[in-house]
């Protein structure tokens, strides 16, 4: 069931990709995906290219897809974020206790979108991120574009 899942979102973000991002199986290993998201217009992250790496488990779509260790996805891009870690875990409720097997790869792929143009630090994994965020916008968005231009283009 797993893979005739899996073989549908592949051929539905052929037809129809979500804006900024794409994902494909890496080789021929339709449980292992790589990502590409490019960084929002409207976010510190503008014209960076980040990479994911995506692991379906083989009860997909009733578990979200894995990372290799204890995340769902994960960046293999470096990103300063208050919500992704050095090791490239994301926090988002949708790879944890709000996954539905309505979703889909493309929705997290627009969700985690969204988390850098709208990041959230009341639900930090780098809570030394989300205090400067909180209290340094400027200075946070500062190192959030160094980063993104050391690491991402």
């Amino acid at each position: 069931m797993a893979l005739k899942r899996i073989n549908k979102e592949l051929q539905d973000l052929g037809r129809d990709p979500p804006a900024n991002c794409s994902a494909g199986p890496v080789g021929d290993d339709l449980f292992h995906w790589q990502a590409t998201i490019m960084g929002p217009d409207d976010s510190p992250y503008t014209g960076g290219v980040f990479f994911l790496n995506i692991h379906f488990p083989a009860d997909y779509p009733f578990k979200p897809p894995k990372a290799r260790g204890p995340r769902p996805a994960r960046f293999t891009t470096r990103i300063y974020h208050c919500n992704i870690n050095a090791n490239g875990g994301i926090c988002l409720d949708i790879l944890k206790d709000q996954w539905s097997p309505a979703l889909t790869i493309s929705k997290v792929l627009l969700s985690i979108c969204s988390l850098l143009t709208d990041p959230n630090p009341d639900d930090p994994l780098v809570p030394e991120i989300a205090q400067i965020l909180r209290t340094d916008k400027k200075k946070h968005d500062t190192t959030a574009r160094e980063w993104t231009h050391k690491y991402a283009m």
